[in-house]
């Protein structure tokens, strides 16, 4: 894969040389390889072909993560969201070790501690992880899926983007099955806080324990916003915003 510089930004093809954009900028790269038919029946890409296998179940089961959180996480990603989930899911997948090559899966992967480890502490915007953002410690209920967060003074245990405000909080406590997706998704109260010196606790409480067959999944976010004639507005879109998988169980 090269890079391209010019002063035209050029999308498409041209002879044998593809040229698209990316967000790392403009990118060339020169048609061929193998065709999908021999790819699909030829006996020396079997192992291609158990390799795309899992791999497509990996994403599969990330865009299932990511669709059942998706009240928490519109707002708290980066553009390459999908692609860096789909590679820890990959992660997870690895520690399912009683399924054939080509039909290891997270729903197995998953239910092994080796499984989890990939999935905990993992951040949903790369750009703004929670470790960063959040400079003060905090308890997790794995019963209840309560967060709290002692004595919290926001303008010295947050680092604080320029022009914010105001800091929400709130955390999401998710069941979600990877062999039957099946999910159920509790979210917490939101607390909003003028960041200044005022010291808080803050306490999240899940609306109930999520149920189900599958993986516990916790969750917390931290977005800010700026105020302007008494309205609150998402800072830059959501650029700054936090939200990590604190546990899995």
């Amino acid at each position: 894969m090269a890079k391209y510089k010019s002063l035209f930004k050029v999308e498409g093809s041209l002879d044998d040389v593809n040229f698209y954009k990316t967000e790392d900028g403009y990118r060339m790269r020169t048609k061929g390889g193998v065709s999908k038919d021999r790819i699909k029946s030829d006996p020396a890409f079997q192992r291609t072909r158990e390799n795309n296998s899992e791999f497509g179940s990996s994403a599969s089961s990330g865009k299932l993560l990511r669709r059942a959180i998706i009240d928490m996480v519109s707002n708290a990603k980066d553009s390459k969201l999908a692609s860096r989930l789909t590679q820890v899911m990959s992660q997870v997948k690895n520690a399912d070790l009683t399924s054939i090559r080509g039909k290891r899966n997270v729903a197995v992967g998953i239910q092994t501690p080796e499984g989890k480890l990939p999935l905990k502490g993992f951040d949903f915007n790369r750009k703004s992880s929670l470790s960063e953002v959040l400079l003060s410690d905090w308890t997790l209920n794995t019963a209840t899926g309560e967060v709290i967060i002692d004595d919290l003074t926001p303008d010295q245990k947050l680092n604080i983007p320029e022009g914010a405000t105001h800091v929400e909080f709130s955390c999401g406590f998710l069941n979600l099955d990877f062999d039957t997706e099946t999910k159920d998704m509790q979210l917490s109260n939101i607390e909003n806080l003028p960041i200044n010196g005022t010291a808080t606790t803050v306490t999240l409480t899940p609306v109930a324990p999520a149920t189900g067959s599958g993986q516990a999944f916790y969750l917390l976010k931290v977005a800010f916003f700026q105020e302007i004639n008494n309205v609150q507005y998402l800072l830059k879109n959501g650029t700054f915003n936090a939200l990590q998988i604190l546990e899995v169980v």
